[in-house]
């Protein structure tokens, strides 16, 4: 098979157009073309008006080795046979008991997959609801404000990651090509196929939903059991005999569904529970599993016009391309980093809070991004300079005090201002041009006052920059809605080469351990982590 890079063409070709530049390219007849497809594919948008695709093709020919030496060209090359990433399932240790898979985020749920098609029959709690239940537990609370604690945008299977846009790119490097086998298995289970060679893949909440039931059904197949409504209360820790050394023996739960305390014996527990259990944060503290505070980001999500960040990208053809995003970055005077997280084309702010009097927001879009307006998270990075103390849970204790200040700014609702009053430092009395489209209510309420000062001078200072890439964007009408403060872990567990904890039988995983930052790096972490207790492939 050839691999032929850098096949660029205008954004308005046909599917015709692309395979006539194959044989141009090639030097072929169509007759010489057996079969090709898509590795990947991007938008070149850097010289406006002037638009391209610009694609990786995988091509198969006739004559392979002749067309190859009659085109000296460094962007025709030989696709090798092991490009892509294959897995053969085989664990090679044997585990005294079923492994225990606390979570059933991106992590819980890829490494639960991954040990159920090596034969190991995993144990997946998740202390949220099943999806088809917590969607309805998540709509209610949108139209009610009637948070369940236990059933949320952050609790419940798919995690935190499924009531947002879905977007699966990642910088994490990938030399054993994990990243590919999300995406393969992504697509498997329901994801559209496009996602194996866009350079943004996005599945969109819509999709992810089914995509994430689907997985566990097949989890269940191979032998796994999936328990919802199951909580981990604490662990139960036996000194080895060697010097300080500690290992699991069993973990205590709570069904809330059978209303009765349990205890399971395991001594392979992987730890996959999100960034915001806070409560089992505070439980492996008082264990003594080794935490330490980490530096995470928060800010406020704001919102302009689709329209007017589409013609900004693309010009005039901007209805005819896929909605519009950006990236944006600026350095404050004072040294901080100001930049957009999350961006959600064509999307809505919604309301992501999990404990009661306290109140966080995210991001989330549908497949097809055709809402109004863009949204992103706008966020400056705090660390433990920013925190009150340095223990391993002060991060998650700053936190807690912005979302109640949050909470208590529009009773509950999610507060949002203009940007124009937000440098005025006052409350907001009516909308410009640009409406909030929310799932959750909005009241107008001082965004300024629930933000660190010198978060809230950055952020002000970065809009305004931001003025200078798109045209409108500091429009005194921008919505801000706040807070944005989950946008990663507030601690890291710490763990060694064999991916566990100072408790031996204990592995941390995912973006709740500190591990990732996203749903495919959770994923991919989730796969090593099956990997590594397995011994497999």
């Amino acid at each position: 098979m050839i691999r032929i890079s850098q096949l660029k063409l205008p954004v308005t070709h046909k599917k015709s157009d692309l395979e006539k530049k194959i044989y141009t390219t090639l030097k072929i007849s169509s007759s010489d073309l057996l079969t090709w497809h898509i590795e990947k594919k991007s938008l070149d948008a850097r010289k406006k008006p002037n638009l391209f695709y610009v694609y990786t093709i995988a091509a198969n020919v006739q004559n392979e080795k002749r067309i190859i030496k009659k085109n000296r060209n460094k962007n025709i090359t030989i696709k090798e046979e092991n490009d892509s990433y294959h897995c053969t399932p085989a664990g090679t240790h044997v585990l005294t008991y079923r492994p225990v898979v606390i979570g059933t985020g991106p992590a819980g749920l890829f490494c639960g997959y991954a040990l159920a098609r090596m034969g190991y029959r995993p144990i997946l709690l998740e202390r949220g609801a099943s999806m088809e239940e917590r969607q309805k537990d998540v709509q209610d609370f949108w139209e009610t404000g009637k948070l369940n604690p236990e059933s949320n945008v952050q609790f419940g299977e798919g995690g935190a990651g499924t009531f947002s846009d879905g977007k699966l790119n990642t910088m994490v490097k990938d030399k054993f090509g994990y990243n590919r086998r999300v995406l393969e298995t992504f697509v498997k289970f329901g994801a559209p196929a496009e996602i194996l060679y866009l350079q943004k893949p996005h599945i969109g909440t819509d999709k992810l939903a089914d995509v994430v039931k689907n997985m566990r059904l097949e989890i269940e197949r191979l032998g796994g059991e999936v328990r919802f409504g199951v909580r981990l209360d604490s662990l139960n820790i036996k000194n080895t005999g060697n010097g300080d050394s500690k290992k699991l023996e069993s973990i205590n739960v709570t069904d809330r569904f059978l209303g009765k305390a349990e205890v399971i014996e395991c001594d392979r527990l992987i730890l996959a529970i999100g960034h915001s259990a806070r409560d089992t944060f505070l439980s492996l503290n008082e264990s003594g599993v080794m935490m330490q505070p980490k530096s995470f980001a928060i800010g406020v999500r704001v919102e302009h016009s689709q329209e007017m960040i589409g013609r900004n990208q693309y010009g005039e053809l901007y209805k005819a391309l896929p909605t519009a995003d950006y990236k944006l970055t600026h350095q404050t005077k004072d040294g901080r980093g100001v930049y957009s997280f999350c961006m959600c084309p064509g999307g809505c702010v919604v309301n992501a809070s999990s404990e009661k009097g306290m109140l966080a927001v995210n991001g989330m879009s549908d497949y097809l991004r055709d809402g109004i307006n863009a949204n992103s998270a706008i966020v400056v990075t705090v660390g433990v300079e920013d925190f009150d103390g340095t223990d391993a849970l002060a991060g998650m204790r700053f936190q807690r005090k912005w979302e109640k200040k949050a909470f208590d700014a529009a009773g509950g609702k999610i507060p949002v201002q203009l940007f124009g009053d937000f440098k005025k430092n006052v409350v907001s009395k009516e909308f410009g041009n640009v409406r909030p489209q929310t799932k959750g209510e909005t009241a107008f309420a001082n965004v300024r006052e629930i933000l660190p000062g010198e978060v809230a001078d950055s952020i002000e200072e970065g809009i305004t920059a931001f003025e200078k890439k798109i045209n409108g964007y500091s429009r005194d009408d921008t919505l801000l809605l706040g807070i944005e403060s989950r946008t990663s872990s507030p601690v890291k567990i710490v763990r060694d080469d064999t991916m566990q904890s100072n408790i031996k039988g204990l592995y941390p995983c995912g973006e709740g351990a500190g591990y990732a930052g996203g749903i495919t790096s959770a994923a991919m972490d989730g796969i090593k982590t099956a990997i590594k207790i397995t011994g497999g492939k």
